[in-house]
């Protein structure tokens, strides 16, 4: 197969020159709620066109490559001195896989477990190219199943304006401590 970023030929979905020179991640950081630290790894521009690739067939691998260059990394590097659970955020499967899942997967660790079918949306709301307005007025109702007394990392892909994240955070937080949440991207640079 080809590359998708450099179209020479390559085992891989993405050549493994192209992860070292085109995917190095930098770890970005803001505060989208009082309590609610998030982390991410690239700014939205530098891999939009990688993240539009989880609309297509061959999306789960470019999400899998993206994970192990980011959230396995920072899995191996994050101590802690009990188990902290990383919780996907709304992980059903849309087309043929659950995004967030996929990235989630890659921070299982000594002191992180994934756990899935968790956290799930009770409405389903496309936010992709939505202003603030409507995220504001078209709420997920995420629900959080069975966790209590845990500590948490809330996972997305996507940081935009913050919404399903502080909804995300409002849910998971009534009984539980949220550490913090990761995203592969932010868009708000």
């Amino acid at each position: 197969m080809k590359c998708i970023i450099c179209e020479n030929w390559s085992f891989s979905i993405i050549c493994k020159t192209c992860q070292s020179i085109h995917l190095k991640p930098t770890i970005y950081h803001r505060q989208i709620k009082k309590g609610l630290e998030v982390y991410s790894f690239y700014k939205y521009e530098e891999i939009e066109n990688l993240l539009s690739a989880k609309y297509n067939f061959f999306g789960d691998r470019v999400l899998k490559i993206l994970a192990e260059l980011t959230y396995k990394k920072f899995a191996r590097e994050f101590s802690f001195t009990e188990e902290v659970l990383a919780i996907p955020i709304d992980d059903h499967t849309r087309l043929e896989y659950a995004y967030s899942a996929i990235l989630a997967k890659e921070l299982n660790s000594k002191y992180i477990k994934t756990i899935y079918n968790h956290l799930r949306a009770n409405t389903i709301v496309k936010y992709s190219g939505k202003n603030n307005k409507f995220r504001e007025n078209n709420p997920k109702d995420f629900e959080l199943k069975n966790i209590k007394n845990r500590k948490i990392i809330l996972v997305d892909d996507l940081i935009n304006s913050g919404t399903t994240l502080k909804e995300a955070f409002k849910v998971c937080s009534k009984n539980n401590e949220v550490l913090f949440a990761i995203c592969l991207a932010d868009a708000s640079f």
